[in-house]
């Protein structure tokens, strides 16, 4: 029978799933429940916990499409780290970018309550992982990092898995730095055109406000290059994108203020 599976913000039905400690027909049409969950919903697995029952089964579906069903399951060993992105129907139409064990060793009980055990890797050690989590009441949310459940709570908030009105505003603080070198590259640029109409003393007054102007400048970029992308760190949706716009603003300034100086140097 087809079930409704929890999904945010409902609780799961218990903090902890209980151990198979009778394999009868209640246990066996629970787990044809999970098959048909799954298979209409087209998902790669299930924990009953997510139907919500307190029991400790899981069941997945495998690349060549049989099912693989295993009653109290526990993982007793892995190795390596990985980092991939992670969907789960807790939390239907998000992602995250979830580190978890690159190989795990489970073992597990069937129907007959007979032992086995098995070694996974990849995406079914990923698969395995995130099932086996709700049978400890927990999530792939309590595996991410601090930057990474940061963003993920502004998806909720939105409903959206590019939650994009906070990630990666349109305006920065950096911006009224920006503002502040094209106030000085304006006047500089007004200096040198003055200067066209002076001569002798006048003229070497108004280079000496061009070179504290120029210093002025590289100073502001300075400044800005560097709280540019402190303050691009906090938005990791559009990090990579930022780092080429400020890296570009900041040659374009210099560009500028460069050329200025140098026609400024040949006409003062």
């Amino acid at each position: 029978m087809i079930k409704e599976i929890i999904t945010y913000p409902t609780p799961p039905s218990v903090q902890y799933a209980t151990d198979v400690r009778v394999f009868n027909e209640e246990l066996f049409s629970l787990i044809e429940d999970l098959k048909d969950t799954i298979e209409a919903n087209s998902l790669d697995g299930l924990a009953a916990f997510q139907i919500g029952s307190y029991y400790n089964v899981v069941v997945v579906k495998k690349a060549d499409g049989e099912f693989l069903e295993l009653i109290n399951p526990r993982i007793i060993s892995n190795s390596g780290r990985v980092t991939t992105q992670e969907r789960t129907a807790y939390f239907p139409g998000l992602s995250a970018n979830v580190t978890r064990y690159e190989h795990i060793n489970v073992v597990y009980q069937d129907r007959e309550a007979n032992q086995h055990s098995l070694k996974a890797d990849g995406a079914f050690s990923i698969l395995l992982q995130r099932k086996i989590d709700y049978t400890f009441g927990s999530s792939f949310f309590n595996k991410l990092n601090k930057e990474e459940k940061k963003l993920f709570e502004k998806k909720l908030d939105f409903g959206s898995d590019i939650a994009i009105s906070e990630a990666c505003p349109t305006k920065f603080n950096r911006d009224y730095i920006t503002k502040a070198i094209n106030v000085v590259t304006a006047v500089m640029l007004a200096l040198a055109a003055v200067s066209l109409f002076l001569s002798g003393e006048s003229s070497q007054e108004l280079w000496g406000y061009q070179k504290y102007l120029f210093f002025t400048t590289i100073i502001l970029n300075i400044i800005y290059f560097f709280y540019a992308q402190y303050e691009g760190k906090k938005f990791t949706s559009c990090t990579s994108c930022q780092i080429g716009n400020i890296i570009g603003t900041t040659l374009i300034s210099l560009i500028k203020v460069f050329a200025i100086m140098l026609i400024s140097y040949f006409i003062m």
